[in-house]
């Protein structure tokens, strides 16, 4: 005898009390657990990125200042460790004392304001001309800390001036082509992929563990990543004798900026606003808060 068919829980029909259970794709996306974490994430994101852009100038450029002197002491222990072994993994992952630095230290990095000051922006919580001025500032004072850290680094360790022109070299003598284009662009939704984990979780284990991959994906596999390679090039400017200038450094970080932008800006961060759209129209709606 023929069974009769069971029926589907997606079938259009009345409960006892006369309602309709919800379809499938009428169930709210925030209410699956992995949707709301998410959204938590965005909130998290939102509520402490807002300040950041509203910093005042000496704030912003002694907190991007400090930044580039952290990330200098990655560079060091980068290039003692390439002098050492030869090894450039090694040397990537010595380098992600900085990345650990900039975490722990709350400092900031110009790559590292692609996600959250973006968010905010879309959020309605700030306007554009406050992300430029914060993009701005926290270039020059990464680069400018950079550049005092790697005198002291070339000053006291002279041992170290032969592999600091090598890898400078490397990255101001690759050219500017579609190739070191694409290095830039995996640089940037590297540093934007390490944000994105570390707004995801309170565990800070396990941002430590995004900051020293993400320093070993830039450092040791090396890509061109603006203001880490800056620093690089710095200390082989530094030693002297450096088979480039400051005006090829220019020339090579305006188009490492560019494939960092489209990297973290374009694709990782658009991405994440796409996926998030309905939570940063609702954040929108909400009357904004006037510095």
């Amino acid at each position: 005898m023929t069974q009769p068919a069971t029926q589907s829980p997606d079938d259009d029909e009345p409960t006892s009390d006369g309602t309709r259970p919800p379809m499938p794709h009428e169930v709210e996306d925030h209410n699956l657990p992995r949707e709301s974490k998410l959204d938590e994430s965005l909130d998290r994101i939102v509520e402490e990125g807002r300040p950041r852009l509203y910093r005042r100038w000496p704030e912003l450029l002694t907190t991007a200042f400090i930044a580039g002197m952290e990330v200098a002491l990655g560079v060091l222990a980068l290039l003692w460790v390439e002098n050492e072994t030869g090894s450039a993994g090694l040397a990537g992952l010595a380098f992600s004392f900085g990345f650990i630095a900039l975490l722990l230290g709350h400092s900031e990095l110009f790559t590292e304001g692609f996600l959250v000051p973006v968010t905010v922006v879309a959020a309605g919580e700030a306007r554009t001309r406050h992300l430029i001025r914060f993009w701005f500032g926290t270039m020059v004072g990464n680069l400018a800390g950079g550049w005092v850290g790697a005198w002291l680094t070339m000053t006291a360790l002279p041992e170290l001036h032969a592999t600091a022109r090598q890898a400078g070299t490397h990255y101001v003598n690759a050219g500017i082509d579609g190739r070191t284009l694409a290095l830039a662009v995996l640089a940037g939704s590297a540093i934007t992929l390490m944000t994105r984990m570390q707004n995801g979780t309170d565990d800070v284990m396990a941002k430590l563990i995004a900051s020293i991959g993400a320093a070993f994906l830039l450092a040791g596999v090396g890509l061109f990543h603006s203001i880490l390679d800056s620093l690089i090039a710095f200390n082989g400017l530094l030693a002297g004798h450096a088979p480039y200038s400051y005006l090829d450094w220019l020339g090579w970080f305006g188009w490492a900026v560019l494939g960092n932008v489209i990297g973290g800006v374009g694709l990782t961060t658009l991405l994440r606003l796409i996926r998030s759209r309905r939570q940063l129209s609702e954040l929108r709606a909400k009357p904004p808060e006037v510095n």
